[in-house]
């Protein structure tokens, strides 16, 4: 861009005195404003005229990567596309302009919704009970744990406080325990990087009646599908422990299993992945809590409202659009792309763990080392050719984990042309590794560095003094 305009601040191009509006003149009269209430000094706000404003936040906007502006293949969070008619319905006056603080009565089509959509989940993972009062995963992992330790607590079984977590989980399954107060017990990998049943049966043999209860996701972390779920669940539940399902990998079961048939008792759902909700920069969220049957009386209040109901709308609203039939294909398909990406590319960069993967897979780095280029150079330089970087650097179980996870929306030729532009960056790191390394060239930024913006973020402006102005670095 060679708009100047374009890479500075709105409060740079303000211009004291200019005006983007004209209002009539006063006929309401004047009002005190109590003094409390006024500020000592004049807000800081840029002065600009509309067209310069319209300019500035649509040129940002440009910036914006999105799954509708390309590939996204986020390992690990599921970014599918959202059909617009779930927009279209989210967007229906009737719904979006509830307020939960409305008399019950004039609520019923919404909470409707909310019985279908329940009925809807308990059909696809095979459990009883869904409570949609969780705003995000992590607060459907801290509700279901909640839930876990009622029940223990109401059988009078106080000395369950122990949760098995695999050394492969997200790091949300420990730190949810954590805040719930439970104790983390690590249960390792093994080579093929599926749980060790070894490690698992020396756990419960010496710690069994403190279980309260194990963490999985599966797939795992890896994209592999856990084969030994049912002693697993055996193991736990002759303890005394129940199973718990971490739902961020639901998407490939869509169609192909469902956690409760494989012995899980209680699942949180990320309707904001599976089932089609835009969430990159943070949300929305939603992140409802299943049950087997017995367990749904205790729920603990988590929030008096149902959650974000306009991702429910567009969950729902992604149900009926596909129909069980189409449903049925989401999970083989998003295996049968991530499977396809996986056997195209592993001549170039290293599989550590070969074999059938589901939705997702993990690199380790390109396969010649030798190079130097590590990880995040090649997420780094597929900005350049137009591509959202995978996740990079997890799992932890590998030194320069690539994960990638196209789901099931793309076609073939996104898939290819992915797959072309990861093999040319594999060339380009033995042709030219310095080019490489110092990627991208052709964002409107170059490399940042990531540790001091972690470390030390600026998230606000701050006036140094009048018509001055101080610039974020």
């Amino acid at each position: 861009m060679n708009n100047k305009l374009y890479g500075n601040l709105i409060f740079e191009l303000s211009k004291q005195g200019r005006k983007g509006y004209s209002l009539p003149r006063n006929s309401f009269g004047d009002y005190e404003v109590p003094q409390e209430l006024c500020r000592k000094e004049e807000a800081a706000l840029p002065e600009c005229d509309e067209l310069t404003v319209v300019r500035h936040y649509t040129n940002l906007s440009n910036n914006n990567f999105g799954v509708d502006t390309g590939f996204y293949p986020l390992g690990s969070c599921t970014m599918k596309y959202n059909p617009k008619i779930n927009e279209e319905m989210a967007a229906l006056p009737q719904f979006q302009n509830l307020h939960p603080m409305q008399p019950e009565p004039t609520v019923t089509g919404a909470r409707a919704l909310v019985v279908l959509l329940e009925k809807s989940l308990c059909a696809l993972t095979g459990l009883a009970h869904f409570t949609f009062k969780p705003y995000a995963g992590a607060h459907g992992e801290l509700t279901g744990l909640m839930t876990i330790d009622n029940y223990h607590r109401s059988r009078g079984d106080m000395a369950r406080k122990k949760v098995i977590v695999p050394d492969s989980a997200h790091g949300t399954n420990p730190a949810s325990a954590a805040v719930c107060g439970l104790e983390i017990i690590e249960v390792k990998s093994k080579a093929d990087g599926t749980v060790d049943v070894e490690d698992l049966q020396r756990i419960v043999a010496e710690q069994g009646s403190e279980i309260a209860a194990m963490m999985m996701t599966n797939p795992n972390t890896l994209g592999l599908f856990e084969t030994s779920i049912p002693a697993i669940a055996n193991l736990i539940h002759n303890c005394g422990g129940l199973m718990y399902y971490d739902g961020a990998n639901l998407n490939p079961m869509l169609g192909a299993c469902r956690p409760g048939d494989m012995g899980f008792d209680v699942m949180h759902i990320n309707l904001h992945k599976t089932f089609s909700t835009p969430h990159g920069g943070g949300g929305p969220g939603s992140g409802p809590v299943g049950v087997r049957e017995g367990l749904q009386e205790f729920f603990p209040f988590v929030s008096p409202y149902q959650g974000n109901y306009a991702v429910m709308m567009r969950a729902y609203a992604y149900i009926l659009s596909l129909g069980r039939e189409q449903l049925r294909l989401v999970g083989p398909l998003a295996t049968l792309n991530a499977n396809y990406i996986k056997e195209s590319l592993k001549d170039v960069y290293e599989l550590p763990i070969d074999g059938l993967c589901c939705h997702e897979f993990v690199f380790d780095g390109l396969k010649d080392k030798s190079t130097g280029v590590t990880t995040m150079d090649v997420a780094k330089r597929l900005l350049d050719y137009g591509y959202h970087a995978p996740t990079i650097y997890f799992p932890l179980l590998f030194h320069e984990s690539l994960m990638i996870e196209p789901t099931e929306n793309e076609s073939k030729e996104t898939l290819d042309g992915f797959i072309a532009v990861m093999r040319q960056i594999a060339e380009e790191a033995k042709t030219n590794p310095d080019f490489v390394k110092t990627a991208p060239h052709d964002t409107p930024i170059g490399r940042v560095d990531d540790v001091l913006a972690a470390k030390h973020p600026v998230v606000t402006y701050r006036q140094m003094k009048k018509d001055t102005l101080s610039k974020v670095g």
